[in-house]
């Protein structure tokens, strides 16, 4: 068979990965994996030679495919996730008219719900905003809460000034109004840059007032905690089946993948203002089986058996 690539526009959509969301060579390996695996199925079984061709009844009946294998709910919704993604980024390019995968349900898992938010389902959410006024702010509330790790209080308090978006850092009050200093990602960076103009003609309907919050109401006042969780409610329901997601599990979810990733611990813990190890010890919840994994293939007398 031909590379799919030219046929499924497989390489522009990791290209948009890679270049507009900024994301990591690991996860778009995975990406494609999902994506050409769809793809295999769809030629195969299917008789479909392009994405144009494909309906919401084949990603349908790819996902019973992959209930017949086998594959737990987990891995099932990120094959959703994929295609979601995938689909959505070649129905905004006009190469095909509306996202087949869009109307598609994530399976849902009968066990119980993992305490870390999965990764796609991170990305997905974060793609899920409209492109509109209020849709441009809320995607930069939910990016920083993830590319931060920040507390709600954290996020609803920082001001214009505390970001500096040439180096890409925060400066963020936390709890006993100790400050820290904390990268973001280009991500986040494109999200903010996007919202800013809408804000400064938010602002504009309350310029009084000695503070200048970043992330503000329609009104032009800060925005509240509230209003940070019902937008994260929101998308929650627009988007990945993430169950109960919660602003503070984004904090979870910062700091368990930063350590999955290799990240040191006591590096993570100034990220998130502890002021105590233990509590980032309970915040990155990593599988034992994997620390030992990490741990055979990594120290010098963990080889042997």
């Amino acid at each position: 068979m031909s590379d799919p690539g030219s046929r499924w526009f497989i390489d522009p959509f990791l290209e948009h990965l890679e270049w507009e969301r900024n994301l990591s060579p690991a996860t778009l390996r995975a990406y494609r994996r999902e994506v050409l695996a769809f793809v295999d199925f769809a030629s195969s079984e299917l008789d479909l030679e392009k994405a144009a061709g494909v309906t919401p009844l084949a990603v349908r009946s790819y996902i019973a495919h992959l209930h017949t294998r086998g594959l737990v709910p987990r891995s099932i919704a990120r094959a959703v996730a994929s295609l979601r993604t995938y689909f959505g980024f070649l129905a905004a390019e006009g190469t095909i008219p509306s996202n087949p995968a869009a109307a598609v349900p994530h399976p849902r898992d009968t066990q119980r719900a993992p305490d870390v938010a999965d990764r796609y389902a991170i990305e997905e959410l974060l793609e899920a905003f409209p492109d509109t006024p209020a849709g441009r702010r809320d995607r930069a509330a939910i990016e920083l809460l993830y590319a931060a790790g920040l507390r709600v209080g954290e996020l609803v308090s920082l001001d214009l000034g505390d970001v500096q978006l040439d180096q890409r850092v925060l400066r963020v009050r936390g709890k006993g109004r100790k400050e820290r200093l904390v990268p973001f990602g280009k991500p986040a960076a494109e999200a903010i840059e996007a919202y800013l103009a809408d804000r400064a003609r938010w602002r504009r309907k309350n310029p009084g007032g000695e503070d200048d919050p970043l992330l503000v109401n329609q009104r032009g006042g800060r925005l509240s905690d509230r209003s940070v969780r019902r937008i994260l409610e929101q998308a929650v329901r627009r988007s990945a089946d993430l169950g109960h997601l919660h602003p503070h599990a984004l904090r979870h979810a910062f700091a368990t993948h930063l350590l999955e990733a290799g990240m040191d611990l006591r590096a993570i813990q100034e990220l998130l203002g502890h002021s105590s190890l233990a509590t980032t010890q309970i915040y990155t919840s990593v599988d034992l089986a994997r620390l030992m994994e990490v741990h055979r293939r990594s120290h010098p007398r963990g080889k042997g058996d």
